[in-house]
């Protein structure tokens, strides 16, 4: 009934004997033909007015759309899309960040140490346990066994680095406090743990890749970890990750689809903060 509010002014002309009256006197002396047309007028407008409400709907929908780049590949290019702007320039074309902490300058200034690079890999392994752990409950049982899982890689790096002499350190308490806050998202906020899950491990693929070998260069002589490698062809696990994401994500509302994205600058935060150790 909401359409008669814009018709309900028009009546206050009878509430005006003189308007009234003239208004019949210039009436069609058959009042049914008089009410029929007016009648049939009023649906016509009804019905326009139909058709413009329909077609604005319908564009203000089209427009709310185009605010997700990435949308219409799937659930993943979204994260792409977001995680990419929060580079800096250096790092991503896309990037938009301002360069501030020391890790975010371009890895060729970089001056790491061992111990610092021995500290960032423990803190690593700390996070990868996490993850893997947290695989094999069943909300997650899409995501074990990927091939991505870097544990035992990294378990065989330590052990190597042992054998050269050095001491392992213990975890960082910065390590210790991301992998709580990964266990309590994994248990009561599930879109915001993929959102950590899909950084952590594509990050690593990419990025991460550059800065082993870059690091590896300045304080190992060039030794390729186990870390960076994996069995199998790298592309085809990370299309195998993002087609079960972008599959779950399906089943996602827009408002957590949003919420997963929120949290790239928190996932982004964690992240670097471990990175930094190794220029501790």
């Amino acid at each position: 009934m909401a359409y008669l509010a814009p018709i309900s002014p028009s009546l206050h002309i009878f509430k005006n004997p003189q308007l009234t009256r003239f208004q019949f006197a210039f009436s069609s002396p058959n009042p049914l033909l008089h009410s029929r047309s007016g009648i049939q007028n009023l649906r016509m407008s009804m019905n326009k007015r139909s058709v413009v409400i329909a077609s604005s709907t319908t564009a203000a929908s089209e427009k709310q759309k185009k605010r997700y780049p990435g949308e219409s590949k799937g659930f993943v290019e979204e994260m792409r899309f977001v995680a990419m702007k929060l580079h800096t320039k250096e790092q991503a074309k896309e990037g938009e960040k301002q360069t501030k902490s020391p890790e975010e300058h371009p890895v060729s200034l970089w001056e790491p140490t061992v111990n610092g690079y021995l500290r960032f890999l423990v803190d690593s392994k700390l996070v990868y346990d996490t993850l893997d752990e947290e695989a094999t409950s069943p909300t997650y049982a899409e995501f074990k066994n990927t091939g991505l899982e870097r544990s035992e890689k990294l378990a065989t790096d330590l052990e190597w680095f042992k054998e050269q002499g050095y001491e392992i350190p213990e975890p960082t308490a910065l390590g210790k406090t991301y992998c709580q806050y990964l266990k309590d998202l994994a248990e009561k906020d599930p879109q915001a743990f993929i959102c950590h899950f899909y950084n952590i491990y594509f990050a690593h693929s990419a990025g991460g890749r550059m800065i082993g070998r870059k690091v590896a260069e300045k304080v190992l002589d060039g030794r390729e970890l186990e870390f960076y490698k994996w069995d199998g062809e790298l592309s085809q696990l990370l299309q195998n990750v993002r087609e079960k994401l972008n599959k779950v994500a399906e089943e996602w509302t827009r408002e957590e689809k949003n919420h997963c994205l929120e949290e790239t600058d928190k996932s982004f935060k964690y992240s670097g903060e471990i990175l930094r150790l190794i220029l501790s």
